[in-house]
């Protein structure tokens, strides 16, 4: 069984950033700016999103928003990436 606890997460530019699971995987995610409505919106905010953080092990950021490692992970595991379209 896969562990989807993220360790790390780095931003590497506009809407992408790198994560590291316990296990040592590690992949980028990208979010398409296709995906900025709802709860997203708050991200098209550079300032915000340089503000990524890592807490009880999924991604997130202040403004109570927060990735599913579970998705994360086997996106990452399968492509190298995850793309959030």
């Amino acid at each position: 069984m896969a562990n989807y606890d993220v360790l790390d997460a780095t931003v590497t530019g506009y809407l992408e950033f790198t994560v590291r699971f316990a296990d040592g995987l590690s992949g980028t995610v990208i979010i398409a700016p296709s995906k900025l409505y709802g709860v997203f919106q708050k991200l098209s905010d550079p300032e915000i999103f340089k503000q990524i953080r890592v807490t009880d092990g999924f991604v997130s950021w202040p403004c109570e928003l927060d990735l599913a490692p579970d998705a994360m992970y086997e996106a990452i595991k399968r492509d190298g990436v995850w793309v959030l379209t």
